[in-house]
């Protein structure tokens, strides 16, 4: 099922959007979302740029070289989509976002999220395999529409299936109830956890733990 909703995807607007995990990249796919390891560096950009406003930084709390702090900069980025969805002059004016992006085993698993009909970015999904815990953001013009439990369902799916987890966990601040019902909607459901957290900036905030269990398998790869 995942494999043809990406084929269908990219059939109807030509995005060069991975449609199957390759050793080090994987890809899914929900209802309205399609996640991938970035192919580019503009997947990567774009995925940075879709929490770096200041609500989401607000609960995030990130470095100021961890973010895109430049508004424009943001909106220019999130108005565009892998490949048919980037105006050839943008790639043109910044050829080094045409690069390859190579995930590094340093870092945690890593995905950008596209809108299935729009072909455009809309957030980002990251998974930490050596504490099974998940995290990921949507886009600002992307956030009230319900896409928060795909967003989280994806999360789920993809420590369950792909990365062969049993349990994942998410935390977030005790007052983002955005959040909190998004993850419940996905089928997660309270768990212990630290109850403060302090943020890269240095501020501290209650927070509230959740766990989802699944049959766990790793993904086939070539």
């Amino acid at each position: 099922m995942i494999r043809s909703l990406l084929r269908r995807h990219r059939a109807g607007s030509g995005s060069a959007i991975p449609d199957a995990c390759t050793p080090g990249r994987h890809a899914l796919a929900t209802r309205h979302l399609l996640f991938y390891t970035p192919v580019t560096k503009l997947d990567a950009l774009a995925a940075i740029a879709a929490g770096a406003d200041p609500d989401a930084q607000h609960w995030q709390g990130n470095q100021m070289d961890q973010v895109v702090p430049d508004a424009d900069t943001r909106r220019t980025l999130l108005g565009m989509g892998p490949a048919g969805a980037t105006p050839r002059w943008f790639i043109r004016s910044n050829p080094e976002l045409a690069e390859p992006f190579e995930p590094s085993p340093e870092l945690p698993e890593f995905m950008v999220c596209v809108h299935r009909d729009s072909g455009r970015y809309a957030g980002y999904l990251e998974l930490h395999p050596d504490s099974a815990e998940i995290g990921g953001n949507l886009a600002p013009d992307h956030r009230g529409q319900g896409l928060g439990s795909e967003l989280f369902l994806a999360g789920a799916e993809f420590a369950h299936s792909h990365a062969g987890l049993p349990t994942v966990r998410a935390g977030t601040a005790t007052e983002n109830l955005a959040c909190r019902r998004a993850l419940e909607r996905a089928g997660f459901v309270p768990a212990p956890g630290p109850p403060r957290h302090t943020l890269p900036d240095g501020r501290e905030m209650d927070s509230v733990w959740y766990r989802h269990e699944g049959a766990a398998s790793v993904c086939a790869r070539p």
